[in-house]
């Protein structure tokens, strides 16, 4: 994982590093995927799965997704339904204590509640802009369940694949409403004679606080063999990172990271989401929390100008956003990288310009199924 990966788009840049013509072969690929510990961490319930042609969901799917459901129907491994989970407790620890209660009438009555401060008012953490929000939830939610977002991805102008975002039926997550969202990434025919990606991750954040709580990632490539999954606790403000993978150089390696997370940080992946949910005034500067590697960071953006995208689908309006990051408190440039965002409820990503050593990595729009309300 890398701090690039806030720009979805720069995992092409691994398909100019290599001259493999394959995938890696392993006979224990299946082994990768089991971690133990983050099995034993992690109950990730999902709606029963979809019909054959992958365009309609069992009628007890589709009704689980639509606004106000508590839980979305879940299964056991023979078929049968299962019982939705009784009520989690919060996701985020409410570390304020509420104040002792003075008895009617008592002299100090008064002078207890004038002392008493104020609960806050104004959404959580301050870093973030408020505008459009309704305490943690945005007041208008961009997300479709069933939207797809396709990009073609070019280097000197020349295809090279093709990225994916999707938004999902919503899950459960150790009992807790989810988004589930999937970004996916692949080399198309001509780039795969040299070198052959076919990347996913499935980003899990909870419906309620709109933070992250879980991901896992899949990478496969001529050069590598990689599974990842990251835990956000929330509750006791711990990330946790897993990782197996095997390379035709190293062979097999894990890996096995935690280190204490910032309240309401997103990780590297739910930030392509997340900034979707922000108003991005032109002139404003919009920041938000993000935990990776080891790291707390902030990451900003300042949208630039508005403009009319040419694109397949014909002229879009669009928002231009600039992104930065701040690590430690100083001020850490990520190259000349821009994000056009639709300029409409939605905030769809509609191209990435990401400027490395030789040229320029672009990422634009080819498709949009907008999907329907959760």
């Amino acid at each position: 994982m890398n701090k690039c990966s806030l720009l979805a788009g720069i995992a092409v840049i691994s398909l100019l590093t290599a001259c493999s013509t394959s995938f890696l072969k392993y006979e224990k690929q299946d082994q990768l995927k089991k971690i133990d510990e983050f099995d034993k961490a992690v109950k990730i319930e999902e709606p029963s799965a979809p019909a054959e042609n992958g365009e309609t969901t069992s009628a007890k799917s589709a009704e689980s997704t639509k606004a106000g459901s508590a839980q979305p129907v879940k299964t056991s491994k023979d078929g049968k339904a299962v019982k939705a989970a009784a009520t989690p407790a919060p996701l985020i620890k409410d570390t304020k204590k509420a104040p002792a209660k003075a008895k009617k009438g008592s002299k100090g009555a008064a002078a207890t509640a004038a002392a008493t401060p104020a609960e806050p008012t104004r959404r959580q953490p301050e870093i973030e802009d408020d505008a459009g929000f309704n305490g943690r939830r945005p007041v208008v939610d961009p997300f479709r369940v069933g939207e797809e977002v396709v990009h073609d991805v070019s280097y000197f102008k020349m295809s090279a694949g093709e990225l994916r975002f999707k938004t999902l039926p919503m899950a459960t997550v150790n009992g807790r409403k989810s988004y589930k969202h999937n970004i996916a990434i692949k080399t198309i025919s001509l780039f795969a004679s040299v070198y052959t990606v076919e990347d996913n991750v499935d980003i899990f954040m909870d419906y309620e606080t709109v933070t992250p709580t879980v991901f896992e990632l899949h990478v496969k490539e001529s050069g590598q063999l990689r599974e990842a999954k990251m835990l956000f606790d929330n509750v006791k403000k711990m990330a946790t990172y897993w990782e197996k993978k095997v390379t035709k150089q190293d062979g097999e390696e894990e890996k096995r990271e935690q280190w204490e997370l910032e309240e309401y940080a997103q990780n590297v992946y739910s930030a392509i989401f997340y900034m979707r949910m922000f108003q991005w005034e032109i002139g404003k500067e919009y920041a938000f929390r993000v935990s990776n590697d080891k790291e707390n960071l902030v990451f900003s953006g300042k949208a630039i100008r508005k403009e009319v995208l040419d694109t397949e689908l014909g002229p879009m309006k669009a928002i231009v956003m600039q992104p930065n990051i701040t690590l430690k408190g100083k001020f850490k440039p990520i190259g000349e990288n821009l994000i056009w965002l639709s300029d409409d409820e939605h905030k769809y990503i509609l191209r990435i310009e990401a400027k490395i050593k030789i040229g320029t990595l672009v990422s634009q729009v080819v498709s949009i199924k907008p999907g329907k309300a959760p």
